[in-house]
């Protein structure tokens, strides 16, 4: 398996999943597709993007004895509420549940993300070869 390829699968995933929580968590509080709604999701990118440049992402994944470094993932957590707000003002109007749905739909396509992890890996390993004939 290739460490590359796993973290930027796993890296995608997360985005995609903070990005969906942030609306489900909207939603669910009643808050409706909004001007506010989208300032206030970047406020929230903002302020975990401050936090993240603090985090130590300088490790080496090998250190740890091959396993998948977490490090690099959480430090990119704040594309999350970025992209949770430019689904929101691509949406805006949007009732309180449809804002809950919306981000349901972004967390699904983040889990369908990481269950095709099996198939990036099959389709790198192909490319691999025919680039090696």
């Amino acid at each position: 398996m290739d460490r590359g390829l796993d973290a930027v699968v796993m890296r995608g995933t997360v985005v995609l999943l903070a990005a969906g929580l942030s609306l489900v968590a909207a939603g669910t509080a009643g808050v409706t597709g909004s001007l506010a709604l989208v300032a206030a999701l970047v406020a929230v990118g903002v302020a975990l993007f401050l936090v993240a440049e603090r985090f130590d992402v300088g490790a080496d994944a090998a250190a740890d004895g091959g396993r998948l470094d977490l490090r690099p993932v959480v430090a990119d957590l704040w594309l999350g509420p970025f992209l949770a707000a430019a689904v929101a003002g691509f949406y805006l109007g949007a009732s309180a549940g449809e804002v809950q749905a919306l981000g349901g739909l972004v967390g699904l396509v983040g889990m369908l993300n990481y269950f095709l992890r099996p198939f990036y890996h099959l389709v790198y390993g192909l490319a691999r070869r025919v680039a090696s004939l």
